[in-house]
């Protein structure tokens, strides 16, 4: 008779505090890394948006604070004024002025850099000046140059027979001076954003195309355009941004003008119209209302560019490898009918 077996009872070892701080660096250490981006971002992003919303709810004044309390009687003020629809169509239409050709502009300039250039730093770095210049020093170059009297532009339409633009009164004119200073000074930033994009497409795929057949404008449209596609939408949507926000450029567009915005408030962009009520007016619960209609607007924008740039890529992908599949059969179909018969 053999004595039953028993098993030994095993001794766990109690963890040493090395082996407890370790485990506790790695399960917490991420967060504490990642901490100071969250804590400035509610510091200066989060509180500011949130107490912007607080105040709109308020008739607040500049200089004696907190009123009271009126909810959303602001937001209906102003979206039944009819200052703030025209701040808005002129913050659209200069946005647009500007974005659509600096965007087609930055691309085919980017284009052009990514040859094989002779000196391609300093064309790369060339693009770049106009945005080094500070805005201030911008608009008082271009508000001269737009002089309804004695500007640039004018003299050279006078020069060969044209009557003088009114830059600076009539509405279109002065909505395509300011997007041409805002093209102007953004369009070699974007268009450094678009270079690094389209540098970062393999040279491999433009051989095979050039193999195939395919010429430089068939290979920039079929290649390069849907390649760089995330970055198109990337500069988008900040251009939708900063053009959405603009306020230098039509603040000292006309500086004589005892009104922001011109005369006739022709040129008054929404952030424009906000600084006239908080500052000028002192109207704070008005003004806070306006920011965050546009904010409303932005993201709304935003997200619709997103959503329409994320169908057109499903499209073409799908459009890709329905191709693909197509020209597989043909292949096939092709091998089959070639075969000897027995």
């Amino acid at each position: 008779m053999h004595a039953p077996h028993t098993a030994t009872p095993t001794v766990t070892q109690p963890r040493s505090w090395r082996s407890r701080l370790s485990s506790l660096d790695v399960k917490y250490s991420p967060y504490a890394y990642v901490a100071p981006f969250f804590i400035l971002f509610g510091l200066i992003g989060l509180f500011p948006l949130v107490y912007t919303f607080v105040v709109s709810l308020n008739d607040w004044n500049l200089l004696t604070g907190p009123g009271d309390w009126v909810g959303f009687a602001n937001f209906s003020r102003e979206l039944g004024d009819a200052l703030f629809w025209n701040s808005l169509f002129n913050t659209f239409s200069i946005f647009l002025l500007s974005s659509v050709p600096q965007i087609i502009t930055a691309v085919v300039i980017a284009a052009l850099l990514d040859q094989n250039l002779r000196a391609k730093t300093f064309w790369r770095l060339s693009v770049l000046i106009p945005y080094v210049v500070t805005p201030v020093a911008v608009a008082l170059i271009f508000s001269n140059i737009f002089g309804e009297k004695y500007g640039l532009v004018n003299n050279v339409l006078g020069s060969i027979g044209l009557d003088p633009v009114m830059w600076k009164t009539e509405t279109f004119p002065s909505h395509v001076a300011l997007a041409t200073m805002v093209n102007w000074r953004w369009t070699g930033y974007n268009t450094l954003i678009v270079l690094a994009a389209m540098q970062a497409v393999p040279r491999d795929i433009y051989e095979s195309a050039a193999i195939d057949g395919a010429g430089p404008v068939r290979r920039f449209l079929s290649i390069t355009i849907p390649s760089i596609r995330p970055t198109l939408i990337f500069v988008i949507i900040t251009s939708t941004i900063g053009g959405l926000q603009i306020f230098t450029e039509p603040k000292l567009f006309n500086a004589a003008s005892s009104v922001p915005g011109g005369p006739q408030r022709q040129y008054q962009t929404t952030v424009l119209y906000l600084w006239d009520l908080a500052f000028n007016r002192q109207e704070f619960g008005r003004a806070a209302a306006v920011a965050w209609i546009l904010f409303l607007l932005i993201v709304a924008i935003g997200v619709l560019n997103f959503l329409l740039a994320r169908t057109i890529s499903g499209t073409e992908t799908r459009l890709v490898s329905r191709r693909r599949h197509t020209r597989a059969a043909s292949l096939t179909a092709g091998s089959i009918t070639k075969e000897p018969r027995a």
